[in-house]
């Protein structure tokens, strides 16, 4: 499929969604408000949003949270992220909703254009592009419809998003993040880091100072907000 990266916004009816509300238990300290380079993690994966032209809500029981963006609470406590994405559905006024984790600073945003490109094209009540071989739902497009079926997987205990997206979509649309790379959609100047790079979490205080480490500007090729 061949999808056109030059838009200004990915489409009309597409709303962001940044989940923070998992607990951080192993990087010792909240990871929404992490610095990097001075920066809350918060605050850079929503300026990455605001240069799609989307303003985000944050998904998660973070009323600390609430200078950033608008907080919308979890679906259910204690739930993992499929809580956060229910909940954005539910509240989403629009069809195609973006549902991002805040801990994936390394995604480069014209993938993330990209991709919200390629739902609004299919029109898939999902789209979740695979990497390494493996689903990657916390950086996801989702239809609204979903929301009911999420909402009984909660209700039934089946906190697992795959399951539960197999389980309600009558199509995912999957793809493999480095065949597209690799077939030239993301063609910038200066070329964009490794894709095996892109969906690194910051779980520990080592993965983030890697990741400082290896993004001493702390900016992101393709993502034109300042430090």
């Amino acid at each position: 499929m061949t999808v056109s990266s030059t838009a200004n916004s990915p489409t009309p009816s597409l709303r962001a969604f940044l989940l923070a509300g998992g607990r951080s238990s192993r990087m010792g300290q909240d990871k929404a408000l992490l610095p990097i380079h001075g920066q809350p993690l918060v605050e850079q994966m929503l300026a990455r949003l605001r240069a799609l032209g989307l303003e985000a809500t944050i998904c998660g029981n973070r009323p600390d949270l609430a200078a950033y963006a608008t907080i919308l609470p979890d679906a259910a406590e204690a739930c993992g992220p499929l809580g956060g994405i229910t909940a954005a559905l539910e509240a989403s006024p629009a069809e195609l909703n973006l549902v991002l984790a805040v801990d994936l600073p390394a995604l480069p945003v014209e993938f993330l254009r990209w991709l919200t490109l390629r739902a609004a094209l299919t029109g898939a009540p999902a789209t979740i592009p695979y990497a390494l071989g493996r689903p990657q739902p916390l950086c996801a497009v989702y239809h609204r419809n979903l929301a009911p079926g999420l909402r009984q997987s909660l209700a039934s205990g089946d906190y697992r998003i795959m399951s539960a997206v197999h389980r309600v979509a009558s199509r995912i649309d999957t793809f493999m993040v480095e065949q597209v790379a690799a077939a030239g959609a993301f063609s910038l100047t200066p070329p964009l880091p490794p894709v095996y790079t892109w969906f690194r979490n910051l779980n520990t205080p080592q993965d983030a100072a890697r990741f400082a480490a290896s993004h001493p500007s702390n900016k992101l090729e393709g993502n034109e907000t300042a430090d």
